[in-house]
């Protein structure tokens, strides 16, 4: 009984995340970048890899410099690529854990245009892709379906019929 309480119960750090990104959603995003590295300096490097996932895909949205939204968007990566299965199994959002890839890999292929890197972008792109076809049929994969699509076209890649969505932000 306890074991099935622990899992449902709320986890503060992505409590406290979630507080932040609606910070940063609401337009204070200096503010936003402030708090989100104060936690992860609380987190560390070496914190739970589904809190460094969750925070470095948002810490990306907050950076100015696209070398540094490229080193945040890969931090989230690679902390995404750690998370074990007993770990996902322990959260309650473990499905919506999985449908990060495709935008973690389209946010690099952003990361990577911005930084005149057509082939890592490519990548990314395909990537992207590939890991979008779990996705529900829904707003949310409606949406990173569409900028994926537009992120082909603006590299010369894709069919202009794919583009499911108006332009929206990075997801």
């Amino acid at each position: 009984m306890a074991e099935r309480q622990e899992r449902t119960a709320p986890d503060a750090v992505m409590t406290r995340i979630g507080q932040v990104v609606m910070l940063h959603h609401a337009g204070d995003r200096e503010e936003a970048r402030h708090r989100f590295l104060a936690l992860w300096s609380e987190i560390g490097e070496d914190g739970d890899a589904l809190h460094r996932c969750t925070l470095a895909h948002y810490l990306a949205d907050t950076q100015d410099e696209p070398a540094d939204e490229l080193a945040w968007d890969l931090r989230a990566l690679t902390a995404a690529e750690e998370l074990t299965g007993d770990r996902l199994a322990a959260h309650e959002g473990a499905p919506a854990v999985r449908a990060l890839y495709p935008s973690l890999h389209l946010n690099l292929a952003a990361d990577y245009v911005k930084l005149d890197r057509p082939d890592a972008a490519r990548t990314h792109l395909r990537r992207a892709r590939t890991a979008s076809r779990t996705l529900a049929e829904d707003s949310y994969g409606d949406g990173v379906r569409a900028a994926i699509s537009r992120l082909e076209l603006r590299l010369g890649d894709g069919d202009p019929s794919d583009d499911w969505g108006p332009p929206g932000q990075r997801v």
